[in-house]
């Protein structure tokens, strides 16, 4: 089977990533399967940018087909913050309670519509064989919750406040926060890519395999 390196040292992400692309057709590695190192810096002006970046650090590493995303939360009372630099928000050292802190520091007064948010991901797939990108998007819109709810997911999901749901994101059961939120939307796109460049590798060489 053709194997897939999902281009994270992240262990919460490669869970997730795991789950959302489980019997895609690819057999998914990461880089610490392989026995690699590998570091990006993480200075793109966009979600594209970074995630680009690293799957093309990763191809480059691997010469496998890999994927990598990049994802953020975009406050709309604060002009789109943290957006890109979520993950750096407050410094790479700060905790997420700090930084839920300063959000909530940020917004406080606002009212339930004052506090509109949404999750952004995209993915890119790059292909050793073309050298290609291929990119798709995921977005999911809610709210700033006042306070952080839930033990489920990571990042902001707990501040994540979903009204049709009435929970945070981080409340929800593992298999519905992976059909609804930003990653699941992304990689219902990145899956579409990922079966017809598999299927273009096959029919070039049937034995296709890493």
């Amino acid at each position: 089977m053709a194997k897939l390196l999902l281009a994270t040292n992240n262990p919460g992400k490669a869970t997730d990533l795991r789950v959302l692309f489980d019997g895609c057709g690819w057999d998914l590695v990461t880089p610490r399967d392989l026995g690699l190192e590998i570091e990006v810096t993480e200075d793109g002006e966009t979600y594209a940018d970074n995630a680009r970046d690293k799957a093309v650090a990763g191809m480059r590493a691997s010469g496998l087909v890999a994927l990598s995303d990049d994802s953020g939360i975009e406050i709309e009372a604060l002009g789109g913050e943290p957006g890109v630099q979520s993950a750096r928000f407050l410094g790479s050292e700060a905790t997420y309670a700090e930084r839920f802190a300063e959000i909530e520091r940020r917004l406080t007064g606002l009212p339930r519509e004052g506090r509109a948010c949404r999750f952004v991901c995209v993915m890119a797939v790059a292909d050793p064989g073309t050298k290609d990108i291929h990119l798709a998007e995921g977005v999911v819109r809610g709210l700033v919750s006042e306070e952080p709810r839930g033990e489920g997911g990571f990042g902001y999901a707990p501040i994540f406040w979903l009204p049709q749901h009435t929970a945070t994101m981080a409340e929800l059961p593992d298999h519905q926060r992976n059909i609804i939120n930003h990653r699941a939307r992304a990689a219902a796109h990145a899956r579409q890519v990922l079966r017809e460049l598999l299927h273009a590798h096959t029919e070039t060489d049937p034995s296709y395999v890493h």
